[in-house]
């Protein structure tokens, strides 16, 4: 997958390892197989990914038999925003297309929690909605999902009350699917 889009930029590696600040030896041993970029910390797969201007999920999917949990995709995604800016986050959202491409994998979460945040960094920021999604704009997961932190809040407590209090406070953009968020920008 590398070397393709490589190829398809007219990149070398010398100029993906410059440019991306991956070491050089390290991108030769991913493009020899020496190396599993699977296996490659998250920064260097970030940094690769950035590069070739494709999202993290889509450099390493080749090579994964499965999703990342989901967790891990929410965020990847808001380091992304925070990285990236609002503005370029929305063009490089619109340009890769991963919410139509996870849509239609059949990878709801990620692709609405995507759309989410599209929607989010848009309205915050008074830009009209990218038309191309009203379709999925009407779709709704079945199931809330709630982060991990609150699951865990109500099992220690035996209670709903954490719930409760999230689905209070979530973002709308991001309830209309039925994903309960409330913190998208204050990520480390």
């Amino acid at each position: 997958m590398i070397q393709e889009l490589m190829r398809q930029k007219g990149m070398t590696m010398y100029r993906l390892s410059k440019n991306s600040g991956v070491p050089y030896t390290t991108v030769n041993d991913i493009c020899s197989g020496r190396a599993q970029l699977e296996k490659c910390s998250a920064e260097t797969v970030y940094r690769l990914s950035r590069e070739l201007g494709v999202s993290m999920e889509m450099l390493l999917e080749p090579r994964l038999n499965s999703r990342i949990h989901f967790e891990l995709y929410k965020s990847n995604v808001c380091h992304r925003v925070k990285e990236l800016g609002d503005i370029d986050f929305i063009i490089n959202t619109l340009e890769q297309d991963d919410i139509r491409s996870y849509f239609n994998k059949k990878w709801y979460p990620e692709s609405l929690y995507l759309l989410a945040m599209l929607d989010y960094i848009s309205r915050v920021n008074d830009i009209p909605l990218c038309e191309e999604y009203d379709d999925l704009r009407r779709c709704r997961l079945q199931e809330a999902i709630y982060p991990s932190g609150i699951l865990s809040l109500d099992a220690a407590s035996n209670t709903t009350e954490a719930k409760e209090q999230a689905q209070k406070s979530a973002i709308p953009e991001f309830l209309r699917f039925n994903i309960v968020e409330s913190e998208v920008r204050d990520v480390v």
